[in-house]
């Protein structure tokens, strides 16, 4: 982690977020954590009565999602192809103003004496109350509550209600509400990442109305020609009321004035409708805002306040999740999907825009961000809003084709970042590049047919996306002799490795892409063949091209190189980044460094290969997940908010549970802590999303295919009990895990098939299954059951004299673990000689001839003590058995030792793609057995063979003390110590270790 800040920002609170001093320095980002939206409004937390501290310390903002204004993109040299227009999400017209004066005194928090403050968000109740106790400059105190929300119910609403009781004198209170058209956006201060390319106002005001109570202003945008309306209606309660009005260019107020007395209670509801259309007819607009206002007044602020706790409660239902025993832990996952909820285009037409409504942080663009962190938050809560993210992306498909067209390519090309539909990216290389966002929307697609039965959905709009963005990649990529289907001039998730050929997570994402479009088509044949006739005809859809679909996923090339996935053709071979010469205040390095430096090197931005691991598990095996986590891990900057939650994802999978806990509790209250320092310009919708997903696919390890869902809980060591509820399949299902159990019920719907560490099961209502189970013992075979290294010495010694290169028992330490090439080559950099590659095979082959003729002589006497003792306790409780060896001879010297009916597996060292320390050996003997790894526990004599078991995500058993063997969780002089109810009990503890990559 690179950025932190110095404890809590917020006291620890289950359902709220308090403050409870006004922070002028901190303000901004204030303004965002206690924002309040509902998916087409969103308003900052900005004081009513107006702000009066330090410049540039607040940020007035109210948005309408999807309403934006469009400029030309300034290029010093442009490109053919190059995003021609620039989209912002504009500020509109604020109707949060209700400035309070006694008799002749304005209230205000930044003169006269505050001698009370507090704020607090209710996420249950989904309102902000801010309450000030005041005195003025003449001696008037005054206690004033502000109470707000944005009507989940009626999305156009936004209410107020202000009480303003006199504490100690009779007189003159005034409230004057004002909607002000005179607003702009925050200017870009060069950080790509916040701000908007427009200075100054964007907005022209057409008309403004007052009735009575009633006022309303109507402007228009000068480029889209957009037109907004924002009106508010009010009632007045507690006395009665003198009514003013004022109004001048482009703002318009009610003023209303009481004869206040002292300890009595005035309260003015304010009730504001926004409205946004890209239709010039303005009167559709006037009517609907006044029709709502009209029933909000009828209605009242606790009318949709009661309508508000409901929604929100029947939300909670499945979106929340338990932790027991962290306090802060709990309070950032409910803030994290609290403001998802509110934030989310719920209409078909508008997306999550990656600051959601509270911020200007990129221009209020949507982004890949939502259909691989956004979308499978709702997939499992609120799946209705998942369709709708999705019908967004049907929405604007015509301009994706358009896009694709433009750049000459077949199919559709969705934009990288946008509202309208058109590309905005002004910088191609970490834009446009970044063709994924197709397979990405792909991905999304399938796990929604997954989880929900939408036929209609599956076999209609989702299909004809599904066609279009195969075609688009069908033209894009090429067939390259001796490699296969390549996609090449691309980028990947990691912005900081630009315009390569054959990313790995673009072509895995891609590949399954195409497989899944063609299992769709076959499957709509099958089943729906008129339908099908229809969709190919009108879409020109035919047999040629679903089998070249076909034949470019069966060839789609990934870079392998020794046992390496590259992210891409060419990152193994750049020089790593100097991250000991970089300090701490140059992240993230885009922000100082050029985009040359930084595309040179090995280093990424955020989880690439990572993520692929998480969207695509099964293409992987454990092994090259293993492997590439550590590489890469360490590699990783983590830049992006989008990164942590990645990582502790697959730390949980392959069992990295130190890193797993450390990478979520990054992600979990990442604003609420201001993490990486930039909440001001608005949440890290991703990374709220984020920190749900991290706990249920993660820690929990759901995954889903078409018919079942299944599980892998492991939870950290810190916590007692997790729970959470999900909808899948018109279910609502809840899941309870405890360390050592994990308990699943039906809370609605039919029974479902589900899967516990690898074995099925069908959850009729509520089943309970145990977590924390010793499955299998995998053994190691020199110095843990019999000891060989005495005839491996003699042969390497025979062989060594014979080349006259000096070699005795003290060198002989350093070939523990290591297979017989690799000590070989230890051997022979002793001597002066060179040999060519087919010599040293010779000598090898050579060495391990001598070896097997003194193999003879071993007899089952040759068995370490307890060996046969424990490998039949364990037979006896049904605990599996394996031999993970880097020896090829270990059969053979089962066979002498008579054990080989002791073990149920013996793992094949010439199968295996590295050696120890390298996990595979270990993991391919978890396989073998049929266990899952964190199932497991190892046992070994070598340090290298205790990092490969951790590096497999087990337990690591060492034959040796603390001195010898320093990374082992648990040390024994020999198998005689060891039996069954021990490695039990070592099951269920958590040792602390640190991963050696």
């Amino acid at each position: 982690m690179k950025h932190s800040s110095d404890g809590p920002i917020y006291a620890y609170e289950p359902w709220t977020v308090t403050e409870h001093t006004l922070d002028t320095e901190q303000n901004l980002r204030d303004e965002t954590i206690f924002a309040v939206a509902n998916g087409y409004i969103g308003v900052r937390a900005n004081f009513e009565e107006g702000y009066y501290g330090p410049l540039g310390t607040s940020l007035r903002g109210t948005y309408i999602n999807g309403f934006y204004e469009s400029a030309p993109i300034v290029y010093g040299e442009e490109t053919y192809g190059s995003a021609h227009q620039r989209e912002t999400m504009l500020n509109v017209a604020d109707g949060q103003i209700i400035r309070i004066w006694l008799e002749d005194e304005p209230v205000h928090m930044f003169q006269g004496t505050l001698f009370g403050y507090w704020r607090q968000l209710d996420m249950r109740k989904g309102t902000v109350t801010r309450t000030i106790q005041w005195r003025s400059l003449e001696g008037r105190e005054v206690e004033i509550t502000f109470e707000r929300m944005a009507s989940l119910d009626d999305p156009h609403l936004f209410l107020l209600r202000c009480t303003v009781k006199p504490m100690n004198f009779d007189g003159k209170i005034r409230f004057e509400s004002e909607i002000d058209g005179n607003v702009v956006n925050q200017s870009s201060s060069g950080d790509p990442r916040s701000g908007s390319s427009f200075s100054g106002p964007v907005l022209t005001t057409l008309e403004m109305r007052e009735n009575q109570t009633y006022i309303g202003i109507m402007q228009r945008t000068r480029v889209t020609g957009f037109h907004v309306s924002c009106a508010a209606e009010h009632k007045l309660t507690g006395g009665e009321y003198e009514l003013e009005t004022d109004s001048s260019s482009g703002r318009v107020e009610k003023r209303f004035t009481v004869s206040a007395q002292a300890g009595e209670s005035y309260a003015l509801e304010k009730y504001v409708a926004y409205h946004a259309s890209e239709e010039p007819n303005t009167g559709d607009l006037w009517k609907e805002g006044i029709r709502q206002l009209d029933e909000a007044w009828q209605r009242g602020y606790d009318s949709y306040a009661a309508i508000q706790e409901g929604i929100l409660d029947e939300f909670w239902m499945s979106a929340d999740i338990i932790v027991e025993g962290d306090e802060a832990l709990q309070q950032g996952l409910r803030f994290s999907a609290y403001h998802m909820f509110q934030s989310v285009g719920r209409d078909g037409r508008t997306n999550m825009a990656a600051k959601g409504l509270t911020g200007e942080g990129y221009e209020g663009h949507y982004f890949w961000d939502t259909e691989m962190y956004v979308l499978p938050f709702f997939l499992y809560t609120e799946p209705e809003i998942a369709r709708k993210l999705l019908d967004y992306r049907h929405y604007i498909l015509p301009e994706a084709r358009e896009w694709a067209e433009k750049l000459n390519f077949k199919g559709a090309l969705f934009p990288w970042r946008t509202i309208s539909g058109k590309e905005t990216s002004a910088y191609f290389p970490a834009g446009t590049a970044q063709l994924h966002i197709n397979a990405d929307i792909a991905h999304a697609i399938k796990i929604y047919n997954e989880a929900v039965d939408d036929a209609d959905y599956k076999y209609g709009d989702g299909l004809e996306i599904l066609i279009e963005t195969s075609r688009f990649f069908a033209d894009y990529g090429s067939f390259i002799p001796g490699r296969g289907f390549c996609i090449n001039g691309v980028t990947g998730p990691d912005e900081y490795t630009a315009l390569v050929n054959n990313n790995a997570y673009t072509n895995v994402m891609v590949k399954d892409m195409f497989e899944y479009t063609v299992q769709l088509l076959e499957e709509m044949k099958e089943m729906h063949e008129g339908r099908c006739e229809e969709l190919c005809d009108r879409m020109q859809v035919n047999d040629a091209e679903i089998g070249s679909w076909r034949k470019m996923a069966e060839e789609m090339f990934i870079y392998r190189e020794q046992g390496m996935i590259g992210q891409d053709d060419t990152f193994l071979h750049k020089a790593p980044w100097n991250f000991a010469d970089t300090p701490k205040d140059k992240y993230p390095l885009l922000l100082h460094y050029h985009p040359m430096d930084i595309y040179r090197h090995q280093v990424l931005k955020q989880a690439d290969l990572v993520l692929a691991f998480h969207v695509q598990p099964d293409r992987f095996t454990r092994a090259e997940k293993a492997r590439a986590y550590l590489y890469y891990e360490g590699l990783t900057t983590h830049d992006s908010s989008l990164s942590a939650c990645v990582h502790s994802m697959v730390a949980s999978e392959l069992g990295y549970m130190d890193q797993a806990y450390e990478f979520f509790m990054e992600t979990a209250r990442l604003d609420l802590d201001d993490t990486h320092g930039n909440v001001k310009d608005g949440i890290h919708a991703a990374a709220m999303a984020g920190s749900r997903l991290a706990i249920v696919s993660g820690f929990a390890g759901m995954k889903q295919d078409a018919d079942k869902l299944s599980f892998r809980p492991v939870l950290p060591g810190q916590w007692e009990r997790c729970s959470f509820a999900l909808k899948w399949k018109g279910r609502r299902l809840y899941v309870s895990i405890t360390q050592e159990s994990t308990t699943y019920r039906v809370l609605e719907g039919d029974p479902v098939k589900i899967e516990h560490f690898g074995v099925e099961a069908e959850l009729e209502s509520e089943l309970t299954l145990p977590n924390r189970v010793l499955a299998g013992v995998l053994f190691d075979l020199d110095g843990v059951i019999t000891d060989t290294a005495e005839l491996h010495y003699q042969a390497w010694k025979e062989l060594a004299d014979e080349l006259n290169i000096p070699f005795d028992r003290a060198y002989n330490e350093k070939l523990k673990g290591v297979d017989r090439m690799a000590s070989l080559k230890l051997i022979l950099q002793n001597g002066d000689r060179k040999f060519s590659i087919d010599e040293m095979q010779k000598l090898a082959d050579k060495k391990n001839e001598r070896y097997k003729e003194l193999l003879l002589t071993l007899t089952p006497d040759a068995l370490l003590p307890g060996t046969r003792k424990l490998l039949k306790a364990l037979r006896r409780d049904g605990i599996r058995t394996a031999l993970a060896s880097a020896s090829r001879n270990a059969p053979t010297v089962l066979d002498r030792l008579g054990v080989t009916d002791l073990f149920d597996y013996v793992a094949d060292a010439g199968a295996v793609a590295l050696q120890k320390p390298d996990a595979e050996i270990f993991l391919n003997a978890a396989e073998g057995l049929g266990v899952h790894p964190l199932r497991c526990i190892g046992i070994e004599d070598a340090e290298a063979g205790v990092v490969a078991i951790h590096r497999a995500g087990m337990q690591a058993v060492g034959i040796g003390t603390e001195e010898t063997l320093p990374d082992a969780d648990h040390h024994v002089a020999s198998l005689a110590e060891l039996n069954p109810a021990l490695l039990r009990e070592w099951m269920n503890e958590f040792p602390k270790r640190e991963l050696k990559g």
